[in-house]
């Protein structure tokens, strides 16, 4: 059985704004306060997290939607990639950004607090500079 779960929130930047700093290694490290490695072209391969997390950028619609093969240290070799899809729309004078993490292994649901713990949090402390 794999995990499914949904994360959102609403951040005070622009749907491009958000999507601009998720894709640029720079801002990434700096929204989330662990290095990343990540660029804006689909098909190519991303790190985060000081390497904790890896992955695949697979679909990309600026400002609108990211989607990626996503895996971290703590899966097993037997473990499937897991899917992270990010949805950003429009909100009042900001952004939702809504996570859909599917495809996790078991005992995957310690990553929806990580979510909110190592990516919303400090987040709202970049985006609020």
């Amino acid at each position: 059985m794999t995990i499914l779960f949904k994360v959102s929130d609403v951040f005070p930047v622009s749907p491009q704004a958000l999507y601009s700093a998720w894709l640029d290694s720079e801002a990434h490290s700096e929204m989330t306060g662990t290095k990343a490695e990540i660029q804006d072209q689909e098909v190519t391969p991303f790190s985060a997290g000081d390497g904790y997390i890896q992955g695949v950028n697979l679909e990309l619609e600026p400002g609108v939607r990211i989607l990626q093969h996503w895996r971290t240290r703590d899966f097993s070799e037997q473990d499937q990639d897991s899917t992270l899809e990010i949805l950003l729309t429009p909100e009042g004078d900001g952004t939702r950004l809504t996570i859909i993490h599917s495809n996790l292994p078991e005992d995957g649901m310690q990553y929806k607090q990580g979510w909110v713990e190592h990516y919303f949090t400090p987040m709202r402390v970049y985006f609020s500079k």
